[in-house]
């Protein structure tokens, strides 16, 4: 019988997964390797955590050694000079919450490379000059033009958004040490830095503008993750027996203009839990600061299902002037649905990527939004009952405990109750932190937008919500939003729901079945 390959879980050190003792599985990413070698030399890649950058880092530095044993079988293999090798720098950045700390790490990073290369730099206080220092010294030593690879370049800003004076003063610290790069020129055969976001050039990267974001280059779409092929291929064996349309709407669905992909963290956990369908990604993060950027502003999350904008917010975000949207994007939580050409720009429409995505972060706003936990789940439950049965007087119970519940001391002096999008966005969550898989916000009719749609089965339930006014449910009646839907569907359900913001609790609840 043949041995399943193992899985490479936690581990980022190509030459550990390449043992050929261990028997690790390991998707090919040396075709994009070496493209990237052949054809440029300053390159930025941003990609969600979890994705594989610190592998394929790791990847390039055994590429560019000349580790030739590591690669054999692989798409490198015979395209590659061995012999033609480079010294490697290799930076990796871990949390710190103030600058002392950003310090010792740098200071850490540049001790290790000395030691690796076997080579020694004026002591000297300044990191930025030890910094330069150590690329001149590798050049000199081996006569070659030295590789420098960044690991999570963001880390040390992304990680102080809450305390936003740590973030800006890290970020002058590492603009600083990015500078040398570009001052190093004459030393430096090629460069990548990875992380989660993409700062604008001129925050972080105003030293370095000849950096080439490969980031949403279609050639590059597949860089990191795992394919639909590669999951009915290499991950055959292991996936027997999966539904694989399941295991799509679950964990599938990241777009950077190319083949969507899967987080490979997903499907490792995926199957070595026994092939159990849960939250894994999500899981290993708490995005605790989309959570506080909600709190602040007047966000409908509703809309994020189906959220149009342009490639301003995709490219890049500054952290005097941070949005919801490009947080979100930038960090996993949204992906591109679809790219329309609008005669000299391209709209794009966002949405989660998947169902793990979806359901996990409108759980964990809930879990922010209630005073008592337990009573969320409840009133999932219920509200999956409600629906199933078409009780639509128990829904409108089951609304009324939901926004009982809401903990409105978290949004002291925002004016939130006022908001229509806040009740939009509290009843979306519910939706989505519940399993509901198709929920769409403002679905767009001949005569208007309806606010959220609901689709079960062979039911469809259309919501209209209104603050402080009346006539919720004779505008979906007016607008006839329900004539899209109406051969498609054997129950349609037209629902009006008013809110006070005094009460900030229903006080009108009307509906019809169409």
């Amino acid at each position: 019988m043949k041995k399943l390959k193992k899985l490479p879980i936690g581990i980022q050190t190509f030459k550990e997964i390449r043992d050929k003792k261990e028997n690790y599985i390991y998707i090919d990413k040396t075709k994009e390797a070496l493209d990237l070698i052949q054809n440029g030399k300053y390159y930025f890649l941003s990609r969600p955590r979890r994705f594989g950058k610190s592998l394929f880092l790791d990847t390039l530095q055994d590429i560019f050694e000349g580790k030739k044993e590591l690669f054999e079988g692989l798409y490198i293999y015979d395209k590659w000079d061995w012999d033609d090798r480079y010294p490697v720098i290799k930076f990796g950045f871990s949390g710190n919450r103030n600058l002392k700390e950003l310090y010792s790490v740098i200071e850490h990073n540049i001790d290790s490379n000395k030691e690796h290369l076997e080579i020694d730099c004026k002591k000297v206080d300044d990191y930025a000059v030890c910094f330069a220092n150590l690329i001149e010294n590798a050049y000199k030593k081996y006569n070659k033009k030295v590789v420098v690879l960044i690991d999570e370049y963001d880390k040390p800003i992304l990680d102080n958004l809450d305390q936003i004076e740590v973030a800006k003063a890290s970020r002058e610290v590492l603009k600083r040490l990015y500078t040398q790069l570009k001052e190093s020129d004459k030393y430096i055969k090629f460069v990548l830095l990875t992380g989660v976001s993409k700062f604008s050039k001129a925050s972080i990267f105003s030293g370095l503008n000849n950096l080439r974001d490969i980031s949403l280059l279609p050639r590059y779409g597949t860089i990191c993750g795992y394919t639909q092929n590669d999951i009915e291929t290499d991950f055959k064996e292991l996936l027997e027996g999966v539904d694989l349309k399941k295991l799509q709407t679950w964990y599938n669905g990241y777009n950077f203009l190319s083949d969507r992909v899967y987080n490979p963290f997903d499907i490792l956990l995926f199957i070595d839990s026994e092939k159990e369908f849960s939250n894994y990604w999500f899981n290993t993060g708490t995005p605790s600061f989309l959570i506080k950027l909600f709190q602040k502003e007047h966000y409908n999350i509703a809309k994020f299902e189906n959220l149009k904008t342009d490639e301003s917010l995709l490219n890049s975000f500054d952290i005097e002037n941070i949005s919801l949207e490009t947080v979100m994007f930038q960090s996993g939580y949204l992906t591109i649905k679809s790219v329309k050409q609008r005669r000299q720009k391209k709209e794009y429409t966002l949405s989660y990527p998947n169902l793990e995505t979806k359901m996990s972060f409108n759980d964990y706003l809930l879990d922010f939004l209630v005073k008592n936990r337990s009573r969320k789940i409840e009133i999932q439950n219920e509200l999956m009952d409600m629906m199933e049965e078409k009780n639509l007087d128990g829904i409108e119970s089951v609304f009324k405990s939901l926004f009982a519940s809401i903990a409105y001391n978290n949004f002291t002096g925002n004016n939130i109750e006022k908001y229509e999008g806040f009740y939009a966005s509290v009843i979306y969550a519910y939706f989505a932190g519940a399993g509901f898989d198709r929920i769409v916000a403002e679905d767009v009719t001949n005569d208007g937008r309806i606010d959220l749609s609901v689709f079960l089965d062979d039911m469809l339930y259309i919501f209209e919500f209104k603050v402080n006014q009346k006539g919720a449910l004779a505008q979906i009646k007016e607008k006839n939003y329900p004539q899209k839907y109406q051969t498609k569907f054997s129950d349609i359900f037209i629902v009006g729901v008013e809110f006070d913001s005094k009460s900030r609790n229903l006080v009108g609840y009307e509906w019809e079945r169409v």
